[in-house]
């Protein structure tokens, strides 16, 4: 699993923070039980500030997905809420949606857009099916050339 803060965005970065992890635990992906990264080191991944990580951390307890116990570190709640399979669906929508029309704004066509997202799927698996560790390094594209 990938945490990514985008700069530009209109979001605030706990908030884009806070979504994804909430995501990962209602989707599974973050297993009941599962270790999350330090806050000062998933901040010094990310580049933001380490009250912005504990803020979103904190969200994330308040809504009883998270349980933070002092030195043992965060944690996901023993029973996180899941989607059911018509929000799920509508979020995949969402995505879908929008990650086309970035394609379609790129002058990308369908071909290109699914071999790129089969691409992504590829990697982001291991041997093991799970996701990459919260502060990996996500991949970004390379700027446009001039």
């Amino acid at each position: 699993m990938i945490v990514t803060v985008d700069g530009d965005s209109a979001i605030p970065p706990y908030e884009q923070i806070r979504g994804q992890i909430e995501t990962m635990v209602r989707a599974g992906t973050l297993k009941a039980g599962a270790q999350l990264p330090p806050i000062r080191r998933l901040a010094g991944d990310l580049g933001v500030a380490s009250g912005t990580v504990a803020r979103a951390y904190r969200e994330l307890e308040a809504a009883e997905i998270l349980i933070t116990r002092g030195r043992h570190g965060t944690q996901v709640a023993d029973v996180p809420p899941g989607y059911t399979a018509a929000q799920r669906r509508a979020l995949l929508t969402e995505a879908a949606r929008t990650y086309a029309g970035i394609g379609r704004q790129m002058g990308v066509d369908d071909v290109e857009l699914v071999a790129a997202l089969r691409t992504e799927l590829s990697n982001r698996t291991n041997y093991e099916g799970e996701a990459p560790p919260i502060g990996a390094t996500p991949y970004s594209p390379p700027a446009p050339s001039r």
